[in-house]
């Protein structure tokens, strides 16, 4: 390039007249809007901004010009140019900026490329442009290295120290890619074998790429520094009577920049806040995307001024049709024409989002002093002019960095592993702790209790060791008495003996029954821990029962030897009289009184509760089915609530639900809907059915039977949410038949369904959304077999607004059910509408993106995509699944 010194410039005459003619730069105020309406909203308005330079005059036009005055005055501080038509007329043109020959490198790319280098950091994209004649110092203003003087250093390298000073090297990231556009081929200035480079332009989108360029990571100043030398040279240049090295090819420096930014809370959707509030507020960072071009044109010249001939000649043309092409797509943006012809150049394809896109755009026209190239000069600053009545809509670009989000809760994930782990490690040990002070306390309990009873046994044997120690005393001293009475008493005495033999063996039995006693209560004992360690079941005797039972039992003992005191006192009393009646010589009466002994009651055996109990599945054919239906009817509140439950649990089990159904139980269960009040019964009653009407031939019983408008009166009475689960679950049964779908509608079931979800309570709510899913898929099939048509019933009976607000409910039961239901009701199309108005067409995008089952995000795929309507509407919103 053509380098000469800078000088002030030249004064004008005094004899010179003022310019009778102004350009008026100001925009018009139809500039052309490149951006649809849709996108007006999210995108900022920007004209092109242009600047002009002029470069001093060089060693030849000091020579040649010396008599001649500038054709260009400038007026920086009015940012205006005057180019002179002659010695007393000029035009006057504004700019954006208006930079003399002392302009220094610095300030050229403060004012021209800082602030689109800015941009380009906030994620928008940005070009910076040097269009002029040849040898006005284009390539001197971008592409100056400034090996020899840092202050020298052009556009490029300067917007490289820019970028890399505001990024950071560990979440940032910085691609470059360096072409030549020669010949209308595009070659890469890094790899010269890459000599024919596609352009690939996105048919949604619009925006163009390179996909076949060398694009280099860039990590530090120097390194960028060498890739531009290398580009440098392999760019074509040539010798021309108007510049050394003249370029002969428009060279495009393309720089990406990813940054990662932290987003506000008022940037993300409801939606994604929701999501993160749920891992700890882990918000996925912003990424933004900007791409920086910078445009070295080749210069436009004249054939006899330059002197190009040959294939310089043929380079010449191609250049100057190009930039023709460039000049007609500004002139029509700049009148907004309704064509614009950016197909008729590769340079116009490639800067397609510079004029009229979504890119801040600053253009630096160069131009010479020289008289001699006015009319080069004119050309050049009228492009500019038009130029500037280009604008833009500068859109930012930026996303979620998921990528990184997802690292984080990885890292995020691990460590509640690790901490689960140790929970759980903690959690063991507790319980650990709590069995073996289970184990310790029932092992007390155990020894206390064999203690006490070791205790009552002793001192039972002690009483019962006494009282016959009385007895054979007394027994022994009737004996001698008797004897001494002869032979006359000895059949009384023989009579008593016997009846003494009689009391002993009584007291030996007793003695054998106590014993059992005890070994029955140390079997329990051993039953009794071994429940309490393995959670015990909530009927039986606990261990205080047991003491208190055996208090009791010690009393009755201690009562009974008391009965037996008295009883050997009594017999005292007449044995006394005897001997006194013997004494008297009543010696042929025997002794009175034996009738009086009665035998120690038994010891009772406890009571049947607490041993095993029979089975409520063998309770039917041990006490028989139909006599328990027949309990259903009694009078006593607490047998019918007992005998319902026994059908109840039998209902469960699907052997017993025939024999039920045969003997009436359906008939039964339903009257107790019909008749009572009772809440337990209720409840107890309608989980009955529900197990019934798990059964297809059930499900029609039960509605032939009038049952499901029992049960919708029964919701709409009931208030306690066990019972409403119970009717929800037996009418979200009832939803699952293909034959009941219009009755049950009829007889007020999807009512009562959805009438349900006023109690907020989880398990009635999944029951509804079964039902709801159930009655769903039912429609679906019967629309796919060609049975059915017209809209769902669940839709006309207002479910759609509960099935859209609860589609992302936190408990996941629920929200399976619901997007089942979602993605059955989306299958029939003249249901599509009515979704896409109720807000379902968003949750049914989510569940095809986001569901946690793939089966079901498969099915809302499919779904979305068999649909003309959705796709219709999801082409509309730019939606893609």
């Amino acid at each position: 390039m053509a380098t000469g010194g800078y000088r002030n410039g030249v004064q004008k005459p005094p004899n010179l007249r003022t310019s009778s003619s102004f350009k008026s730069k100001l925009p018009p105020s139809n500039t052309r809007r490149s951006t649809p309406a849709s996108l007006a909203a999210d995108s900022v308005s920007g004209r092109v901004r242009v600047a002009v330079r002029l470069r001093p005059r060089n060693a030849e036009e000091l020579v040649a010009d010396a008599d001649f005055a500038d054709c260009v005055e400038l007026q920086p501080e009015l940012k205006r140019l005057k180019l002179r038509k002659n010695n007393w007329d000029s035009d006057t043109y504004e700019f954006d900026e208006v930079l003399t020959e002392f302009a220094s490198q610095k300030r050229v790319y403060e004012v021209v490329a800082k602030p689109v280098v800015e941009s380009v950091l906030d994620g928008y994209n940005g070009t910076v442009m040097a269009y002029g004649q040849t040898g006005t110092g284009k390539t001197y203003t971008l592409g100056r290295l400034g090996d020899e003087d840092t202050s020298a250093r052009g556009i490029m390298v300067r917007s490289m120290e820019d970028i890399l000073a505001n990024i950071s090297p560990e979440t940032d990231s910085i691609s470059v890619s360096y072409l030549q556009l020669y010949m209308e081929t595009i070659q890469d200035l890094l790899n010269p074998a890459n000599d024919n480079i596609s352009i690939v332009e996105d048919q949604k989108t619009g925006d163009v790429s390179l996909p076949g360029a060398t694009v280099l990571e860039i990590r530090d100043q120097q390194s960028f520094v060498e890739l531009l030398r290398l580009g440098e040279a392999h760019r074509i240049a040539a010798n021309t009577k108007l510049n050394t090295e003249s370029s002969r090819s428009h060279a495009l420096l393309m720089v990406h920049v990813k940054r990662s930014v932290s987003g506000r809370d008022d940037e993300y959707p409801l939606e994604t806040q929701n999501r993160s509030n749920l891992v700890g507020n882990l918000r996925p960072p912003m990424l933004r995307k900007g791409k920086l071009i910078v445009v070295d044109l080749a210069g436009s010249e004249r054939i006899h001024k330059s002197g190009s001939e040959g294939h310089m000649l043929e380079e010449a043309k191609s250049i100057n049709l190009s930039l023709s092409a460039l000049g007609k797509c500004i002139n029509a943006l700049a009148e907004n024409s309704s064509h614009v012809p950016v197909r008729d150049s590769k340079l116009t394809r490639l800067l397609k989002d510079s004029f009229g896109g979504t890119s801040r755009t600053s253009l630096v026209v160069t131009i010479g002093p020289s008289p001699r190239h006015r009319a080069e000069t004119a050309s050049t600053i009228l492009f500019g002019q038009r130029a500037m009545k280009v604008e833009n809509m500068l859109k930012i670009k930026e996303e979620f960095d998921y990528k990184s989000l997802s690292k984080r809760l990885e890292i995020e994930i691990d460590k509640l592993i690790a901490e689960n782990e140790r929970q759980q490690k903690v959690y063991e040990n507790e319980i650990e702790r709590i069995r073996l002070e289970a184990q310790k306390r029932v092992a007390e309990a155990e020894r206390n209790y064999v203690e006490i009873l070791e205790e009552e046994k002793m001192k039972c044997q002690m009483d019962y060791m006494e009282s016959i120690k009385k007895l054979e005393e007394k027994w022994t001293a009737n004996q001698q008495k008797h004897a001494i009475n002869g032979e006359v008493q000895r059949g009384a005495v023989n009579e008593e003996v016997a009846e003494l033999k009689t009391m002993l063996q009584n007291e030996t039995r007793l003695r054998k029954a106590a014993e059992e006693e005890i070994q029955n209560l140390k079997t329990q004992l051993l039953q009794f821990s071994k429940m309490e360690l393995a959670g015990g079941s909530t009927d039986d005797l606990s261990l205080p029962e047991v003491l208190g039972e055996e208090s009791r039992q010690k009393k009755k003992l201690e009562e009974e030897v008391k009965v037996l005191r008295s009883q050997l006192a009594q017999l005292s009393i007449e044995a006394n009289q005897a001997r006194s009646y013997s004494d008297s010589g009543n010696s042929g009466n025997a002794l009175l009184g034996l009738d009086c002994f009665t035998p120690l009651n038994h010891l009772r055996p406890r009571d049947g509760s607490n041993g095993e109990r029979a089975s409520i599945t063998n309770l039917h054919e041990q006490v028989g089915l139909q006599k328990i239906l027949s309990l259903l009817e009694s009078e006593d509140a607490n047998v019918r609530i007992h005998a319902v439950k026994v059908v109840a649990n039998l209902a469960a089990e699907e052997a017993n639900q025939e024999k039920i159904v045969e003997a009436g139980g359906l008939t039964s269960l339903l009257m107790l809907l019909r008749r009572y009040e009772d809440e337990t019964i209720r409840r107890i009653a309608a989980g009955a059915i529900a197990n019934l009407a798990m059964n297809e031939s059930n499900q029609e019983l039960i509605m032939a039977q009038g049952g499901i408008c029992l049960l919708a009166m029964t919701a709409a009475d009931a208030e306690d949410p066990q019972t409403l689960r119970m009717v929800a679950g037996a009418i979200a049964n009832l939803c699952g038949n293909d034959k009941l779908q219009t009755r049950l509608r009829s007889e007020g079931g999807i009512k009562a369904l959805l009438g349900m979800v006023r109690c907020r309570h989880p398990d009635v709510l999944s029951q509804v959304a079964r039902g709801i899913a159930n009655f769903a898929k039912c429609e679906s099939r019967a629309s796919s077999q060609g049975t059915r048509e017209g809209r769902s019933l669940l839709i006309e009976d207002g479910a759609l607004p509960w099935i859209v607000q609860n589609a992302n409910n936190e408990a996941s039961l629920i929200r399976r059910h619901v997007e089942l239901a979602l993605c059955h009701l989306a299958q029939h199309e003249v249901n599509a509408k009515d979704m896409i108005s109720g807000g379902a067409l968003w949750e049914l995008v989510r569940i095809s993106r986001d569901c946690s089952r793939e089966d079901i995000r498969a099915l809302a795929r499919r779904t979305l995509t068999s649909s003309s309507t959705f796709q219709a509407e999801m082409r509309r919103l730019r939606i893609e699944v």
